[in-house]
């Protein structure tokens, strides 16, 4: 996994902070992202996940450069089971915002702690496990693939053991 330098976390770390919490998600017709834009993230509801973790919308739309892209965050409580391992069809950025947590992937886990991106790419199986005793909070930013559908990952746990 390639980790990002200081300085490119920091350079995309006040896009996504201002981003912060969605919801009901704002659904963003593609005109809608040719301008820069304030989400109001205090009005957008928290979804409960089945794992009692709360995951919020934030957008989903397209960007002026054409690419297809959504943006949520979640929150997974220490000791919880982590939500099932999945395959997605787009690529992901996850940014740690607190917490600590392991990505399993490709055969392997890693740990991340706060301030640390995970990069998913495209067709990967994987499951992220708060394995700190705080509550552990990242925004996930997806980008092209079947983001463009509004689809969710597929459910495929074959060939990686789940946590």
């Amino acid at each position: 996994m390639r980790y990002l330098t200081r300085r490119e976390v920091w350079a995309a770390l006040p896009v996504v902070a201002a981003m912060g919490r969605g919801g009901a998600g704002a659904q963003v017709a593609a005109g809608d992202l040719l301008k820069s834009a304030v989400f109001d993230v205090e009005r957008m509801p928290a979804r409960k996940m089945a794992n009692g973790g709360e995951s919020w919308s934030l957008l989903h739309g397209v960007l002026a450069t054409g690419e297809t892209v959504a943006v949520h965050e979640s929150q997974q409580a220490a000791g919880a089971v982590p939500n099932p391992a999945h395959r997605i069809e787009h690529s992901e950025f996850i940014f740690i915002l607190e917490g600590t947590v392991d990505f399993l992937h490709d055969g392997k886990v890693e740990r991340v702690g706060p301030g640390g991106v995970i990069y998913v790419s495209d067709g990967t199986l994987h499951q992220v496990k708060n394995v700190g005793d705080v509550t552990a909070r990242y925004v996930v930013v997806a980008v092209g693939g079947d983001v463009a559908a509004d689809q969710p990952g597929k459910n495929v746990p074959q060939g990686l053991k789940p946590f």
